[in-house]
């Protein structure tokens, strides 16, 4: 169970009690959760007619083979409001005091809208709670703000105000901003991410589309012939849009091929900083891009 003990900073003192809760498309580390308590509730994957529970029933890496071989391509099922009811109850029977839930971006999944509903539902379960839910609109996905939701658990921690470090969270929400850099196209094309007629082209042709990822929304950039072009493109569309950012920061996802270090390294030399953390796209993440894709999640600027 995830328990942060913050001073709530009221005359009496008190002490609240802090439950975090995510899903699974944060991809954080487990161990990361373990450290910061951090609840992590799993989405379920179907591909070729099995059932996968994210997080439980393979690996990444087993998951990446999985869709290599697969006849068609994975579907998601979002948690649902009686899921999170349940887990909502537990919350309260165990004297939480507060609760930050942090989903999934809203514009692309019924997983935020379905914690509303169950909000609705904890009131008839347990109509005399006081327990404050703290609703949060990630607005992108994986570890883009799987990496701030560990910050926000550290800092409460440390005895951070739960209202300073919501706002904190959510305005480096509203500035992060994916580049993606996928080196097959068949995923993206069966989620709609590209239309066929661009993914047969560019497996014809050999074009790698090189795509941002911004408040849910998905826009093909530009398109580069061969894969040694793809590392290139995506630091220099990064460079671009984060021009005159002070702040920059950046973190680097992938699905375990090899291009991974080449892009870590080529994002050293261009932005004179290691990346805050190198991660795994998780099997929500991938089953959207693909198993075999880099990402630079990065802070942008003001929108």
């Amino acid at each position: 169970m995830a328990t942060c003990v913050i001073m709530n900073g009221s005359e009496d003192l008190s002490m609240n009690k802090t439950a975090i809760l995510t899903d699974s498309s944060c991809d954080i580390p487990q161990e990361l959760a373990d450290k910061y308590g951090i609840d992590i509730m799993s989405f379920h994957i179907m591909l070729d007619g099995v059932d996968y529970l994210e997080r439980v029933s393979c690996t990444n890496e087993e998951f990446y083979g999985l869709m290599r071989k697969a006849k068609g391509v994975p579907s998601t099922a979002a948690i649902t409001p009686l899921q999170f009811c349940e887990k909502y109850c537990q919350y309260v029977d165990e004297g939480y005091t507060d609760l930050v839930h942090i989903c999934i971006n809203r514009s692309g999944s019924s997983t935020y809208d379905n914690a509303v509903i169950a909000q609705g539902m904890l009131r008839e379960e347990r109509p005399e709670h006081k327990m404050r839910i703290h609703l949060l609109d990630s607005h992108t996905y994986s570890m883009v703000f799987g990496w701030y939701v560990c910050e926000l658990a550290r800092k409460l921690r440390n005895g951070a105000e739960l209202r300073h470090v919501i706002g904190e969270f959510n305005d480096k929400m509203s500035r992060m901003e994916i580049i993606l850099g996928p080196y097959s196209l068949r995923q993206m094309k069966k989620s709609g991410r590209i239309s066929a007629a661009a993914a047969f082209a560019g497996e014809l042709l050999g074009l790698r589309p090189i795509i941002t990822l911004i408040d849910g929304k998905t826009v093909v950039e530009s398109k580069v012939r061969g894969d040694d072009k793809v590392i290139p493109a995506m630091i220099d569309l990064c460079k671009k849009r984060t021009a005159g950012v002070d702040d920059f920061e950046y973190i680097i996802g992938h699905t375990g091929i090899p291009q991974t270090e080449d892009l870590r390294r080529a994002c050293k030399k261009a932005f004179g900083q290691e990346p805050l953390v190198v991660f795994e796209l998780g099997g929500v993440v991938s089953a959207n891009t693909g198993p075999d894709t880099l990402a630079i999640a990065y802070t942008g600027k003001l929108r």
